[in-house]
């Protein structure tokens, strides 16, 4: 690892007074002294230059398109999924802290040389449809994510970033024509939660999902629901309302909590909890909402006119997809909405 190119010089940034510099990756908008690295730890300031990661992967995994979760993108579909190190938030229920952890960010532990082609024809061979920018953030390492997925592109390949959705609008301007699909970490719904838990604002977060709609990307929200914590029914029925009045057709994925990290001091989330926080989603006038991380719940896609059963999921496996294609309901025709194409 000692002979190899770890960074590269950055696109979203701009120089500023005195060799600072603004990086415009994340909505921190962190000025960035010579020498010193974001809140992230991934980009760094040498000499009024901004560097961010190029050219390497800490992870890359084949997985089911289920898995990141999305539900309305290419039912059964393989992922080829890559990431890095660093991240911008310091949530302590991190179930990839490893990567997260800025510290590794800044002089990471493990490397390995990549290329966005090499990458691309890997996916190939596997016979993947998307490429996924996963594990950490992948805003703060947007320019070898979007340089992997417009690689991908011309390879036919559907393009994804799983995130905290902590973007700034030139992050996403720049990310539009290599990425499709954002799937979205709405954590809480209280600004002071996200300040104290995440080292963030919930600001920045629904004003990014708004723009995501806006600019055209397919977007799929989790939350993850943790008892104490982000579940009274105050507060997940204002996130519901929420989503349902940005769009309707938004996935919404409430997910279990399972202790991790340094957050192991509060019990795992009910059934009986996820339930009623889908029952809200659904009282709000979201049209698709889903359980996940807890055996059973509710995994299947219905039509919102008809109830027609469309895509049944056991776990990660789809076992019966009557939607790509067309992108209708079989029953009633009504039209779907997703990222929907052909079964590969």
């Amino acid at each position: 690892m000692s002979d190899m190119q770890l960074d590269s010089e950055a696109r979203l940034y701009r120089p500023i007074a005195g060799g600072d510099v603004l990086c415009l990756a994340c909505a921190h908008r962190c000025r960035i002294a010579d020498g010193k690295r974001g809140v992230c730890g991934a980009r760094v300031n040498a000499g009024g230059r901004l560097l961010c990661p190029y050219g390497w992967t800490a992870a890359l995994s084949a997985d089911p398109v289920e898995k990141k979760p999305f539900y309305h993108v290419l039912p059964g579909a393989l992922t080829l999924s890559f990431g890095m190190y660093g991240c911008n938030f310091r949530c302590s229920f991190c179930q990839n802290h490893e990567l997260a952890d800025p510290a590794s960010a800044a002089r990471p532990p493990f490397a390995e040389p990549a290329s966005p082609e090499g990458i691309t024809a890997a996916a190939r061979r596997l016979g993947a449809a998307m490429l996924v920018s996963t594990y950490n953030e992948p805003l703060i390492t947007a320019e070898w994510g979007s340089a992997v997925l417009a690689e991908g592109k011309k390879a036919g390949l559907a393009g994804a970033f799983v995130s905290n959705g902590y973007a700034t609008p030139e992050a996403l301007d720049f990310l539009r024509p290599s990425v499709d699909c954002f799937k979205v970490d709405l954590k809480f719904f209280r600004d002071e939660t996200y300040r104290k838990v995440a080292g963030a604002r919930l600001e920045p977060v629904k004003t990014a999902i708004r723009l995501m709609l806006e600019k055209g990307f397919w977007v799929e929200v989790v939350t993850l629901l943790i008892p104490g914590l982000n579940d009274s029914k105050e507060e997940v029925s204002e996130l519901a309302a929420f989503l349902a009045s940005l769009s309707r057709d938004i996935p919404w994925h409430l997910t279990a909590f399972h202790p991790s990290h340094l957050m192991k001091d509060r019990p795992r989330t009910s059934p009986a909890a996820l339930e009623k926080a889908c029952e809200a989603g659904l009282t709000a006038g979201l049209k698709y909402v889903y359980t996940g991380n807890i055996d059973g719940g509710r995994q299947d896609t219905l039509c919102p006119s008809c109830g027609a059963r469309l895509i049944v999921r056991d776990g990660y496996e789809v076992t019966a997809d009557r939607v790509s294609g067309t992108g209708k309901c079989a029953e009633c025709g009504r039209g779907m909405a997703g990222f929907w194409g052909p079964r590969t």
